[in-house]
């Protein structure tokens, strides 16, 4: 398992980290969430070693992780963290074995990626020959090459086609279930709801948010209310106490109520409005609870 523990860094004035604590169990596949400068980054980077927090302690298996520890990381950085002019095949063998594989085991594993992630006929070429979803693909193929026990992934997602979110997607979901501990940030947070159970919310360098997606969402002060009409006036939701239209258009309209609303007379209003096609009412979702948390 993965500890970070009352973490703070500052850089200046600015607080990168301030009391950033959180768990990653093995099994576990954890989205990481905050918006830009929230200390994401520098907290996925502090368990790398690659940068040293003022305070605070990080623990895998309850013990303090060293550079021996860290052979048994992955890690995807946002920014490219390969060698642009070596060979793609090469170069994983090359950090295969930096993180302690023989040579026949690296160039082994190194082909099952490159095969598995569509890239094997491109494993001669160079990395600043292929697009930007290829290079991600061998990015993602470095992190790996070693079977981590630990994978930490900074937007994974980033640059990838449909296809390309799907297989990734896949790929995380099946090494949470080898029993590695797996974690990743994204801003697709639609993408976060259908791949994790659980979340941590970062603001500030602060945690807002921890726990299962689920518990969150019904954890919520507000509940939202979909609701599709035929031949009504648009402005009908401003007759609703205690209602805030999150988005409206072709007929249909977005509500977040707050305790005080009263359902019966909303069903009231808007079956007066015009014909009711479609009425949903339910927790927010992720993309919600994440504006909830960060105030945005």
């Amino acid at each position: 398992m993965l500890e970070l523990q009352d973490l703070h860094k500052h850089y200046g004035d600015v607080a990168a980290l301030d009391g950033c604590s959180f768990e990653v169990r093995r099994g576990q596949l954890l989205g990481f969430l905050g918006p830009n400068g929230a200390g994401k980054t520098t907290a996925m980077r502090a368990i790398f070693g690659l940068v040293r927090p003022d305070h605070g302690a990080l623990r895998w298996d309850s013990d303090t992780i060293s550079a021996e520890t860290r052979l048994r990381f992955g890690y995807m950085p946002e920014q490219r963290g390969l060698y642009p002019r070596m060979r793609i095949h090469e170069q994983l063998v090359y950090f295969g074995r930096l993180h302690g594989m023989s040579k026949t085991a690296a160039r082994h594993r190194a082909s099952e990626w490159l095969e598995r992630l569509g890239v094997a006929e491109r494993r001669d070429g160079r990395l600043e020959e292929l697009s930007h979803g290829n290079q991600q693909r061998i990015q993602l193929a470095a992190a790996l090459v070693h079977e981590p026990d630990l994978l930490v992934l900074d937007e994974p997602f980033a640059g990838l086609d449909p296809l390309g979110v799907e297989s990734m997607g896949e790929i995380l979901s099946e090494r949470a279930a080898a029993g590695a501990a797996v974690v990743f940030s994204s801003h697709q947070l639609d993408l976060v709801e259908d791949l994790c159970e659980d979340v941590v919310v970062i603001n500030e360098g602060r945690i807002v948010l921890n726990g299962p997606v689920r518990e969150l969402r019904a954890r919520s002060p507000y509940r939202y209310l979909d609701v599709e009409i035929s031949g009504g006036s648009p402005d009908w939701p401003s007759a609703i106490p205690g209602a805030e239209v999150v988005s409206i258009g072709d007929g249909r309209v977005r509500l977040r109520l707050d305790d005080t609303a009263d359902l019966g007379a909303i069903v009231a209003v808007a079956e007066k409005a015009g014909v009711v096609r479609q009425f949903s009412f339910e927790p927010p979702n992720l993309s919600e609870v994440f504006r909830e948390a960060v105030g945005r």
